[in-house]
């Protein structure tokens, strides 16, 4: 068999029929943005000098596209350069939410430092916070053609043992079919991800999550994005200012110092 170009070699896409889809940009309220630099301030303030430290974004079961708030828990360490989070500690601080609210990604800030993007440190803190936030965010987003190559169609009355030996897969159904596709739900999800420093720079993440229910694909996919401004009419007052900055005397602990490790004893 001759072929007249590379195109003839090139396996058939599947199908797809497309249900929703997920956030491309963040929509972020201003109180939100103005607490998040508000923590930085105070940890300067109340530390003498930055630290690392990171909070949960906040928003509504009912729009979790939206970053109403965010959620400050105990960190348990807070290093100059590093800071660290665990799935117990998401649960944890999730278990605290009042019902109306979900967690919808991080923030975390890079204080002083002149790296302003996410390290490869963030990296693993990013992957605990997606598994966590993807498996609330769940969402059926479309339905995709699962393409077989050798399906063997059989009938359930009158196969034998051996009728299942040939092909990749099998469909025993309880009349005879001539012809049959299969189409699986593809389940996603999205986790925002944001890092912030002292001056006023930020830098932001969409992560996203799919998996198909019948073939378990799963794949990971992320991309920078821009912020929405959300104006919904809240300011810290005095008294939540009062408030926030109990919350990082009492949340954010720094590690002046590390003593280095000591191999080989």
């Amino acid at each position: 068999m001759r072929f007249k170009n590379l195109a003839q070699l090139e396996k058939p896409r599947p199908r797809e029929v497309v249900f929703a889809s997920l956030p491309e940009a963040i929509l972020l309220t201003d109180y939100a943005r103005q607490k998040a630099f508000l923590i930085n301030k105070l940890v300067r303030e109340q530390h003498g000098r930055s630290y690392e430290w990171y909070g949960f974004t906040l928003g509504p079961v009912e729009e979790p596209e939206l970053i109403l708030d965010i959620g400050l828990p105990v960190n348990e360490q807070n290093l100059e350069q590093y800071v660290s989070l665990t799935p117990e500690q998401i649960a944890a601080f999730r278990d605290s939410l009042p019902p109306h609210l979900m967690i919808n990604g991080w923030i975390h800030s890079h204080g002083d430092l002149d790296l302003h993007r996410f390290s490869e440190l963030d990296a693993a803190n990013q992957a605990t916070v997606l598994d966590f936030v993807t498996a609330q965010l769940r969402r059926p987003l479309a339905k995709v053609q699962v393409l077989v190559e050798d399906l063997v169609l059989l009938t359930a009355d009158s196969r034998q043992e051996p009728d299942l030996v040939p092909g990749s897969v099998s469909l025993i159904t309880d009349v005879p079919v001539r012809r049959a596709e299969l189409w699986e739900m593809v389940y996603g999800g999205f986790c925002y991800a944001l890092v912030i420093g002292d001056s006023g720079w930020h830098t932001q993440e969409i992560y996203y999550k799919k998996r198909g229910i019948l073939t378990g694909c799963l794949t990971i996919t992320q991309q920078s994005a821009g912020i929405t401004a959300v104006d919904d009419g809240r300011r810290l007052t005095p008294l939540e200012m009062e408030t926030l900055a109990a919350e990082v005397a009492a949340k954010i602990s720094p590690v002046p110092y590390v003593p280095p490790k000591i191999e080989n004893l």
